[in-house]
């Protein structure tokens, strides 16, 4: 068939085969049920050991019946009626109907020689009647059929034609000819069941065809009823028809055709004619920048129809805090506002406002989302002279507190400015951090609290940029939302082994590397740990990267995985900073690791609450197989108090404080 009506998938044909043989296998399956218990049980036989053997085939074609029935139920319960994928259904039922035609032929071959006549006789009747009821029911699906109704018939039949007395010649060779005739038949009906699938296909096409003509006549109809409605309105008065599209062009170019707020054009000629009346009058205005927080889950989840009857819902709010034409769409989920004669306070309490009426819960389709919203303030003159400028500053503010903390309100000021725009240098000068050698690595040594020696030594990456220091607390975050973390966190582990690989140190030394959640999530990570052991030739067990409570916020079964495959490698994990992220003992539960590092915040703080906290990290750490490390000792007491605690290293600048590569080997030396 090569017309495109008469093409149905593979995909249908299976769905539709596997609803007919399914659909009418219940009765089949009972009949089965039925017809073998009856010639099991109904005819008495001389020998104990027959009727066992017998009773052991009945078992096996129960089991096997019942759990068809239940696959079958399974079906109409779940799956009938539906778009599913049928390939798993059409399978078991194909096994389940394997094996009961392969019992039903075992039990003719058994059985046959201790049959008597009556027995045999009632055999073929009942073998036959299945076999002429599979072959309707079975044709959909031409190896199925094949195989069944040979499995019914041709081994009785055989049987029967080579019985040594001939009692049963003829019984066995109309057996063979009822086989072929059903065989025959049911190739007739599954070449009359695709056909009948076709032709649906293509009586639904036609349906859908003549639905799609129909209503592009009605929308024809539609058009040419408008069209006479608006001549015959030009017609009585030209100058209202001109006014009309006028006013519709405007409205096409100045506002937003969902919301039918002022969009991005028609706000910023709004703002304009404002501004200039505003700078008249010698007066002040704010412009309010709104983003909303959550919608993309909405449109990623609920879909754009919720999301359009989300946005629209808003835009009614936020009109109930702005005046006519001093509200607009700037894209996306992302409004503006302006709000005339106004100071920051004003400015900060109609942005409350606003923020109070978008967190209420929307009802959309009987989905109830609930939103919040992140807003950003420039004032008119102090932080703006233009409309352009003063949206930029708004929305600079929105993302600097969309960023430390959604749902808040921020006004613009000199500083936050500054800080933007240097986050931006810095961000353009870390691209290139690695190709001007601007990154070095520094060291700070691990002591094993029982040999009070060096133990490992963890890497902490340093940057110099046009020599001035910055600091990783500032750099770090920066590569992390610039992308550039991966690359950076790939040239830190290669250095630090390289390092590794030169020392004269003693035997067996650990290189401790802090690895971070874009890392890990990093299709090439594992590779590129792969290649950095593999051309320092450093044992993976020497090797322990450090990552943080945090990073299992992020995407739980990933971080799992990778985590597991860097075990399997045989280097060595440790947990930073335990105890200030979040579920840490469920982390401990699930996640393997060696180390667990305590973090310094409960070392410095001396009170009994943090010896709470450190005790029962160590108790943990114990119970779950894994050695601690306390980080930032200063002190000898801090020392002596965690040693006495049961720690097993520890870190900090009482021992050494991070070094170059060339400072370690001098203050190894020293100390060694």
């Amino acid at each position: 068939m090569n017309r495109k009506e008469d093409i149905i998938s593979k995909v249908e044909i299976e769905r539709d085969t596997t609803d007919m043989l399914l659909g009418n296998s219940f009765v089949g399956l009972l009949m089965t049920i039925f017809a073998f218990s009856g010639l099991v049980f109904f005819f008495e036989n001389d020998e104990p050991s027959i009727f066992t053997h017998k009773l052991q085939v009945w078992i096996a074609m129960m089991s096997i019946s019942i759990a068809r029935l239940l696959d079958s139920l399974y079906w109409r319960a779940n799956l009938a009626g539906k778009m599913y994928n049928p390939r798993p259904a059409l399978i078991r039922f194909s096994v389940g109907l394997y094996i009961t035609g392969t019992i039903w032929a075992l039990y003719s071959i058994l059985f046959y020689s201790s049959m008597a006549t009556v027995e045999l006789a009632a055999t073929m009747v009942v073998l036959s009647a299945m076999a002429g009821g599979a072959g309707t029911v079975l044709s959909p699906n031409k190896k199925l059929v094949s195989f069944y109704s040979t499995a019914l018939l041709v081994p009785m039949s055989l049987c029967a034609v080579t019985d040594e007395e001939g009692k049963f010649f003829i019984l066995g060779v109309l057996g063979l000819v009822f086989w072929f005739g059903i065989f025959t038949s049911a190739f007739r009906y599954n070449k009359f069941f695709i056909n009948t699938l076709h032709l649906k296909a293509r009586n639904n096409s036609l349906v859908e065809q003549m639905k799609t003509e129909r209503s592009e006549t009605e929308k024809i109809n539609q058009l040419l009823i408008a069209s006479n409605e608006k001549l015959d309105a030009s017609n009585a008065t030209l100058e209202a028809e001109v006014e009309r599209r006028t006013a519709d062009l405007y409205k096409l170019s100045n506002r937003d055709p969902l919301t039918n707020l002022l969009n991005r054009n028609g706000f910023l000629k709004h703002l304009n004619n404002l501004l200039d009346t505003t700078r008249a009058l010698d007066n002040s205005l704010a412009l309010l920048f709104i983003d909303l927080d959550g919608f993309k889950q909405v449109n990623d989840s609920l879909g754009h129809k919720i999301g359009d009857i989300v946005l629209a819902e808003i835009a009614n709010r936020l009109r109930d805090y702005t005046e006519e034409n001093h509200l607009g769409r700037w894209g996306g989920d992302e409004f503006v506002a302006v709000i005339p004669y106004a100071n920051v306070d004003t400015a900060k309490a109609v942005a409350h406002a606003m923020r109070s009426g978008v967190t209420v819960p929307i009802i959309a389709n009987d989905n109830q989302v609930t939103l919040d919203a992140t807003i950003g303030i420039a004032m008119f003159p102090e932080h703006g002279e233009t409309a352009v400028d003063l949206i930029q500053q708004a929305d600079l503010t929105m993302y600097d507190q969309k960023r430390e903390q959604r749902g808040s309100i921020g006004v613009f000021s000199q500083a936050l400015h500054q800080e933007i725009k240097r986050e931006q240098q810095l961000c353009e000068r870390l691209r290139c951090a690695i190709d001007n050698s601007e990154f070095t690595v520094f060291y700070q040594p691990i002591m094993d609290v029982a040999s009070n020696t060096l133990s490992s030594v963890e890497a902490l990456l340093r940057w110099k940029c046009d020599d001035e220091s910055i600091s990783p607390a500032v750099f770090i975050p920066l590569a992390e939302r610039s992308g550039l973390m991966p690359e950076i966190g790939a040239w830190v582990l290669n250095r630090a082994l390289i390092d590794l690989s030169h020392w004269q140190f003693k035997q067996g030394l650990a290189m401790s590397i802090n690895v971070s959640v874009s890392q890990l999530l990093d299709d090439s990570f594992l590779k590129t740990v792969d290649n950095a052991l593999k051309t320092t030739q450093i044992s993976s067990a020497r090797l322990h990267l450090e990552i943080t409570e945090s990073v299992f916020a992020s995407d739980k079964e990933v971080v799992s995985v990778k985590v597991n495959e860097l075990v399997a490698r045989g280097i060595k994990v440790s947990i930073d900073d335990f105890g200030t992220g979040y579920s840490s003992l469920s982390r401990l539960q699930s996640m393997p690791c060696d180390f667990i590092k305590i973090d310094r915040s409960f070392v410095q703080n001396s009170s009994e609450e943090s010896d709470t906290i450190i005790r029962a990290t160590l108790l943990m750490a114990k119970e779950f197989g894994c050695k601690t490390i306390a980080e930032g000792i200063e002190t000898e007491e801090q020392k002596l108090h965690l040693a006495q605690l049961g720690t097993d290293y520890l870190q900090g600048f009482y021992f050494a404080k991070p070094m170059n590569a060339g400072d370690l080997i001098s203050w190894y030396n020293e100390n060694y």
